[in-house]
């Protein structure tokens, strides 16, 4: 069975078990979604679900929070990490999308990657869930992790590793089962201590028991 063949396996598998799979970052408008992203870098999502209601409180969409001053930015985000960072991207990208895109956040790939901070992954992100489209497979940690797992790929790098999957997959998949991939990921297929007696697709992974 090739890796064609054996991604279609396992599609099949966890399709009922993820099916609808979707970001679990809580938000209201794409813009809250594109901040949510960006502070979701190297953070988990309930940390940013714990952020974001003051920050979009006070914030809510791009012209508050690039009129918002960055010391006060960096204090409601502090607690998602890279703070500093993390909060400049959050102003320039509000500031961008004010002057470049007329108050609206971009629906295309390469509007979304033109502002700082944002990457394939959250561009996916964005305009999977806020828009319906599908322009890639979102790579995050997680679905690294799985790749590699189940050998997918042998590549680290996210562009390669997205590559691989789109080659591998048909479109109609990438965006469902990208997110499938996440949740797996979070509740079962962890870094430490991996829940492979739990693992419906376990006979599919070529490092099984790889933490034990």
């Amino acid at each position: 069975m090739n890796k064609k063949e054996r991604l279609a396996e396992i599609t099949e598998i966890l399709r009922p078990l993820y099916f609808g799979a979707r970001t679990e970052l809580v938000y209201k408008t794409p813009f809250q979604l594109l901040g949510a992203v960006i502070l979701s870098a190297q953070c988990t999502d309930s940390r940013v679900n714990a952020v974001t209601p003051e920050l979009f409180g006070r914030y809510p969409g791009p012209r508050e929070l690039a009129a918002a001053p960055l010391g006060e930015i960096e204090r409601l985000v502090h607690s998602a990490g890279f703070y500093h960072s993390k909060a400049l991207s959050l102003k320039q990208s509000a500031a961008a999308i004010m002057e470049k895109f007329g108050g609206r956040v971009p629906d295309t790939m390469d509007g979304l990657l033109s502002l700082r901070g944002v990457a394939r992954k959250t561009a996916n992100v964005v305009l999977g869930e806020a828009f319906g489209k599908t322009e890639g497979f979102v790579v995050d940690t997680h679905v690294k992790r799985l790749a590699w797992r189940m050998g997918f790929t042998g590549s680290a790098d996210p562009v390669k590793i997205e590559r691989d999957f789109m080659r591998q997959l048909d479109r109609a998949d990438w965006r469902w089962f990208s997110m499938a991939l996440v949740l797996h990921g979070r509740r079962v297929c962890q870094a430490r201590a991996p829940r492979c007696a739990q693992c419906p697709v376990i006979d599919f992974c070529l490092r099984r028991d790889v933490n034990k």
